[in-house]
């Protein structure tokens, strides 16, 4: 077994695991079809578990122990956890996720389809090809050399991710405790780049409350929840700019119930996001602040973070899976670059607890959560192989394990 990352050997083993992901390639489009044709919108757990226990078997039939951790509210599909015990070297984690955005019906009314080379249907892209390529690029990896080179290998698949990963979080960051490495399985950028940096995201929920009167005969007994709602977006909408990487958007609005009532509730549904963790620290505080003052009489404003994610900032120990994805991808004939993003993902997690991280690692599509949502389909092997190289380099680069000696959540 080679240590090197590059060399003849290393070309040879690429060579013969991008055979295998070929030979593979009609099993891999078939399992896509039958996927992408599964309504499992994070808000449908029915369709959410039929793809979980499909990942079950495929992930049994490899020889993974696998635990299947339903949610305790029943309100979103069970997190499939699959761990294979290998034969020494770094932890690694993967992570995949089921769900979609789509409601009941879309896969009836879009099936899949392939047309001249692209692929379309409801999570083609985000992500049911990147839960494959992680599937298929352990397949040939144990194909070529039969068992897995790492002391311990986890996959997650993740049902709610789309909604912020509300169940699943726990499960991931307890795999992620004690990981070398996690590789997130989301497509590559529609340019072909891989993430290495993802901003963190606050989902936050802002509740102004006043007190209702009849508009027209009494409207001084009156303190408008709207009024004092638009002072606030205002105010919010002005803390763009004041960090770099910073932004804050209140895309929905709700408030009042009749022209000639006054507000007594108004809502405002926000999306704060930062590149680093200090700047959404700041913006979190300065939202904060804003609500504490108000300035229609008698009204009061509430701030609720529902769903935060640290930012996925590029480590300088994530720095080195980017070189080993580069190098590989030049074995394999092709470049890469990694990027950064405004989206979130199961990486935020892994990142934000000091985990090395990468992202962006299936095949290339684009569109995502649109109609317009499509594949590459000549995309698959190549970036399977990247992957399944990838996993190897990383199990073979002594520096990973040596990262522990500096690691805290590696301290006795």
């Amino acid at each position: 077994m080679t240590t090197e990352t590059t060399g003849p050997d290393a070309v040879l083993e690429l060579d013969a695991l991008r055979d295998s992901v070929a030979a593979h390639l009609p099993a891999y489009l078939r399992d896509l079809e039958r996927l992408v044709n599964i309504d499992c919108g994070s808000y449908t757990p029915a369709g959410v578990d039929e793809i979980g226990r499909w990942v079950t078997a495929y992930l049994e039939g490899m020889g993974a122990d696998v635990d299947v951790r339903p949610d305790p509210t029943g309100r979103y599909g069970a997190t499939v956890v699959g761990a294979f015990t290998g034969t020494g070297g770094p932890r690694v984690l993967l992570i995949g996720h089921m769900d979609t955005v789509f409601d009941p019906g879309t896969a009836a009314e879009r099936p899949f389809r392939i047309d001249d080379g692209v692929a379309y249907g409801p999570g083609v892209t985000d992500m049911k090809s990147g839960l494959l390529a992680g599937l298929y690029a352990l397949k040939a990896i144990l194909g070529e050399i039969r068992e897995l080179p790492f002391e311990r290998l986890t996959f997650i698949a993740n049902p709610d991710e789309e909604i912020g990963s509300p169940s699943s979080s726990d499960h991931i960051r307890a795999a992620a405790a004690d990981a070398d490495a996690a590789l997130v399985l989301e497509c590559a950028r529609a340019n072909g780049d891989i993430v290495s940096a993802r901003k963190g995201i606050l989902d936050t929920r802002i509740a102004i409350n006043g007190r209702a009167a009849h508009a027209g005969v009494e409207p001084e007994k009156g303190r408008s929840a709207i009024l004092e709602a638009a002072r606030v977006v205002r105010e919010l909408h002005a803390l763009n700019g004041r960090w770099e990487g910073v932004t804050v958007n209140v895309g929905k609005i709700a408030g009042g119930t009749r022209p000639n009532v006054v507000a007594e509730k108004c809502d405002l549904e926000v999306d704060v996001r930062s590149t680093t963790a200090e700047g959404l620290r700041e913006v979190e505080a300065a939202v904060r602040d804003i609500a504490a003052t108000t300035e229609v009489p008698d009204t009061t404003v509430d701030v609720e973070v529902r769903v935060g994610w640290l930012p996925m900032e590029k480590l300088q120990r994530s720095g080195r899976l980017v070189d080993h994805a580069k190098a590989i991808a030049s074995q394999l004939g092709f470049d890469v670059k990694d990027t950064s993003t405004g989206g979130a993902s199961d990486a935020n997690t892994t990142s934000g607890m000091g985990v090395p991280s990468l992202d962006g690692l299936g095949p290339i599509g684009g569109n995502d959560h649109s109609p317009a949502e499509y594949l590459d389909v000549d995309s698959i092997v190549p970036r399977t192989t990247l992957l399944a190289g990838l996993l190897l380099a990383i199990a073979r680069d002594p520096q990973v394990l040596a990262w522990r000696e500096d690691d805290p959540r590696f301290a006795a």
